[in-house]
């Protein structure tokens, strides 16, 4: 009996044994495959099949998972690599590479890690083309080192089973002192444009100061113009008027004269005046004044010579002492108004200069 339980126990530890290295072998061979990845199987260490995404049953014993291959976008951020310039200059560059993997059998058979074969083929390929350009054109020509360093890239590894979407570089540090030699080239840059930018505005400002210079004295000189035409228009009317006037109120040479002979106290005035001009017709209009007021020599009328040299020995004689002379005309003319004031004062009738003519008010 004793026997008999002890092998009873053994086959169950057995049965036991068996049943869980089965139940294992069946959870073994049930994979799972998640989404944006795909499994490698090889059997008996051949490749068999790549597994996409959903339920899929290994053969126990001999199916295998070699590789998990992840199908999403990857991004691999290079190291800063060393790169001499055609002009020998040493720089750093970074760069960032996006790439995805199209074909996982090939990714994992025909390169040993493509990771590492992506970074190394950045990396020479940046030389090759930093290389063939100076420090400015690098640092000017990222889209076209951008172009170039993909095509490159995407060639290489179509045969990996990889696609390089994109490349860009991250950034480009010269050496140091390149660095103050080109801060102090774009600070002398900048202070040359700001003096050409100054000077240009105070070109333009003394081009339309002078402008307005120009214009306002242009209109300056036209308002002047202007000004004095219509003072002359104003003038010639105030001239035409006076004279329209004078023609219109038919004055004759005895009130002409009398206003003349007003005229003569205005030329005396003033105490600095020591010689006195007296117009020659200074006679004539004494003459006209007393023949208008009946004032008439008794002798006979003279000649027209005798008239001339008569005058002329009053001219010889009011020059040899013009003083003598005013004094007289001045006494005259006084004389000729009162007798004027009084004759019309004396009749009861205004006095009338068209007496003279023989026509009397009616």
């Amino acid at each position: 009996m004793d026997g008999l339980t002890a092998g009873g126990l053994f086959a169950l530890v057995v049965l036991i044994v068996i049943a869980i290295f089965v139940i294992s072998t069946l959870f073994r061979a049930v994979v799972v495959v998640r989404q944006t990845q795909a499994f490698l199987v090889e059997r008996l260490g051949r490749y068999s099949r790549t597994m996409d995404a959903g339920l899929h049953l290994l053969v126990p014993f001999f199916d295998r998972v070699r590789a998990k291959v992840d199908l999403r976008e990857q991004v691999y951020s290079t190291p800063p690599q060393s790169v001499i310039t055609s002009d020998n200059l040493v720089v750093d560059i970074d760069s960032v590479i996006y790439f995805q993997v199209t074909d996982p059998r090939s990714a994992v058979y025909e390169i040993a890690n493509y990771w590492v074969g992506v970074e190394q083929l950045t990396a020479t390929t940046l030389r090759n083309i930093v290389g063939t350009m100076d420090l400015e054109q690098a640092l000017t020509s990222r889209d076209q080192i951008n172009g170039h360093l993909r095509g490159v890239l995407d060639e290489a590894t179509g045969k990996w089973g990889i696609r390089v979407n994109r490349v860009e570089i991250k950034a480009i540090e010269p050496p140091m002192s390149i660095k103050d030699s080109m801060e102090k080239q774009m600070r002398a840059e900048r202070d040359r444009r700001a003096a050409i930018l100054n000077a240009e505005g105070v070109k333009q400002s003394q081009i339309l100061t002078a402008e307005g210079m120009k214009q306002s004295a242009i209109l300056t000189a036209e308002g002047e113009a202007q000004s004095r035409i219509l003072r002359a228009e104003g003038e010639a009317r105030a001239i035409l008027q006076v004279f329209d006037a004078i023609h219109e109120g038919d004055a004759d040479s005895k009130l002409l004269a009398y206003q003349y002979l007003q005229m003569l106290p205005e030329i005396a005035k003033g105490n600095n005046n020591q010689m006195w001009f007296v117009p020659t017709e200074f006679t004539g209009a004494l003459q006209a004044i007393g023949a208008g007021f009946g004032v008439t020599d008794a002798a006979e009328p003279l000649t027209r010579s005798e008239a001339s040299a008569k005058r002329k020995s009053r001219i010889t004689s009011a020059l040899a002492d013009p003083k003598a002379a005013l004094e007289e005309a001045r006494r005259q003319a006084e004389g000729v108004a009162a007798e004027a004031e009084g004759a019309g004062t004396g009749s009861g009738v205004p006095f009338d200069p068209n007496a003279s003519k023989g026509q009397q008010p009616g």
